[in-house]
């Protein structure tokens, strides 16, 4: 795939208008991936003026900052500033809810001020400026809101109306937007090994969306896509009900 480097775009003299933030899921978890190509192949076919930092990009350190474990946070976080800032970046999008609020809410402490968004803030003002054209479905479609784009950062919005224009019968569980249940994942938890006998939250979420009878969830973040697909096998539910990234539903329709 043509995917531009900021380094190649920067050495010929070219600013890009947006990095796109690609985090350690989109880069190295197979299922993430294809978000990552599906996002890409938005991008590209739209001509968004964009570039990533490829080997340059290290991780965010969230994962390390919410273990507990700051010193590695800051290692991590201050290589990335002194990246960006060399470059002169000034927007970042990022299809990762904990990528987009680290760098967002976190890094200028350090340093670190971006205008940073979330891929579907990004798809949305895209919808809204008609250089993105979706034809509705009638597919049931059930929305799981993330913690750190939603009640971490209030935003509610612009998931819902990029999935709108995507499906005539959007459907929500019990629990969304400031009420919505976690995934299972935040906090680190998604490398913690539970105790013998306890109910999974992920296991609790799915069976939540699995009583909507939609015949696919819709998520904004890779580690809900991990979460979900496990809860959904966990209930051997993986062939009736499919887990999608907002970027893929959007590549489906555009049959990119």
């Amino acid at each position: 795939m043509e995917v531009p480097r900021y380094s190649e775009r920067v050495a010929k003299g070219e600013s890009p208008e947006i990095l796109f933030w690609v985090g350690c899921a989109g880069s190295y978890d197979p299922r993430a991936q294809r978000v990552t190509v599906a996002f890409v192949k938005i991008l590209n076919s739209l001509d968004i003026d964009y570039a990533i930092l490829g080997k340059e990009e290290q991780c965010t350190g969230d994962p390390a900052r919410r273990a507990g474990n700051e010193f590695v946070f800051q290692m991590l976080a201050l290589q990335n500033i002194e990246t960006l800032n060399t470059y002169g970046v000034k927007k970042i999008v990022t299809t990762c809810p904990h990528c987009f609020n680290v760098i967002k809410n976190e890094y200028p402490a350090l340093g670190g001020e971006y205008e940073v968004l979330h891929h579907t803030q990004l798809l949305q003002s895209l919808i809204q400026e008609e250089r993105l054209s979706l034809e509705a479905g009638t597919d049931k479609i059930v929305y799981h809101d993330s913690c750190f784009l939603g009640r971490a950062n209030g935003e509610f919005a612009a998931p819902r109306d990029v999935l709108n224009q995507l499906t005539t019968d959007m459907v929500e569980m019990g629990r969304n937007r400031e009420k919505g249940l976690c995934c299972g994942a935040g906090g680190a938890q998604m490398f913690k090994e539970d105790e013998p006998g306890d109910k999974r939250i992920n296991v609790e979420r799915t069976e939540e969306a699995i009583a909507t009878n939609a015949s696919a969830i819709a998520v904004n973040c890779p580690f809900c896509l991990t979460m979900l697909s496990d809860g959904l096998k966990a209930k051997d539910k993986q062939e009736e009900i499919m887990v999608y990234d907002l970027s893929e539903l959007i590549v489906n329709n555009m049959q990119l």
